[in-house]
Parts: structure tokens; sequence; C-alpha cells
């Protein structure tokens, strides 16, 4: 394919994407100048434990799983499918990452927006930026929504339907 036949399609992915349904189609491609595209296999660590995070991604195609390495197991937390936006708790509160982000499908595309374009995006294209925040508002809420969901069917599991927290808690 094409750069301009890629272009094309990543506008026409993000403008179906609640990041960009306030823009115009001038802005959808204002905002693919500042992203970079990359491509994963299957297994590719896309950013570890302690990285700082300095990058954001926006899942085109596959699945990201947010796993939490403990020595030769990984607990998966969460998975991320087409539409969703990670990294962004390190990505603005720059400290250094909890999780390990992993592909679980081959062929898997994101969009990357590493700080020094956000920072550009931010002064250049103020409105996208803000779109870009409440995006990310809405994903942490999203996977805090998840977690906390499923944290619950677990607790319920393992102490009963009477108790909500172990003894002693």
């Amino acid at each position: 394919m094409t750069q301009l036949g890629q272009h094309a399609d990543l506008a026409q992915f993000l403008s179906q994407q609640y990041l960009c349904e306030s823009l115009t189609v001038a802005e959808v491609n204002i905002l693919l100048h500042y992203l970079t595209v990359l491509h994963f296999d299957n297994g590719d660590v896309i950013s570890d434990v302690g990285d700082v995070g300095d990058e954001l991604y926006f899942v085109v195609k596959g699945e990201i799983a947010l796993v939490i390495p403990d020595g030769q197991t990984e607990y998966e937390i969460v998975r991320s499918g087409e539409g969703e936006m990670l990294g962004m708790m390190s990505f603005f509160d720059k400290r250094a990452r909890s999780v390990r982000m992993v592909t679980r499908a081959n062929d898997t595309q994101v969009l990357r927006l590493s700080r020094a374009m956000y920072k550009r995006m931010r002064v250049e294209h103020a409105y996208i930026a803000i779109n870009l925040v409440e995006q990310a508002v809405m994903s942490l809420d999203r996977l805090f929504r998840s977690v906390s969901s499923d944290y619950a069917q677990f607790s319920h599991y393992l102490y009963g339907g009477g108790a909500k927290y172990p003894e002693g808690s």
C-alpha cells in the first residue's frame, strides 16, 4: 500500500473513532501528521514495566494486553483492541509504567504519539489536543471500570456473596 493510501485509510479509521468525533476531516488529517504508525507481531512488547511513558498509543488493528510480569508468568489485567488508547497514565503523569504492553495478535497496528509531538500539538492545534485528553480520560474510565468489575467478580467468587473483603482487611 502506498503511503498516501495508508494515510487515507488511517484518516477514515480515525474519523470513525470517538477521539475524532468532533473534528473536521482537515483536523483528522492534521492529527495524523503528529502520529507515527507502528506494526507489531504477536507477543511483541510495546512498552515495559519501569519505562517512562513518553508515548501513548491508539490501537488501529489487533489486540494489546496489559500484563504484570511475575518472574516466568504474566498476569493479564485487560485486553484492548481497535479504537482503544493505551499508555495514558504514564504519559500524562510522567512516571514509570506499572504494566507491560504486549501484542496479542499478528499484524497489530498502532498509532504512536510522542510527548514532543503532543507538546507541539498543544501549541499548534489546541482543539485537537483537548480532544485527545478527553479520549484519554474516557479510556482510563473504561479501564478502571473493567478492572473494578473483574475484581468484584473475582472477590465474590473467592469470598462468597456476603463478604466484600476478607476478614482482617
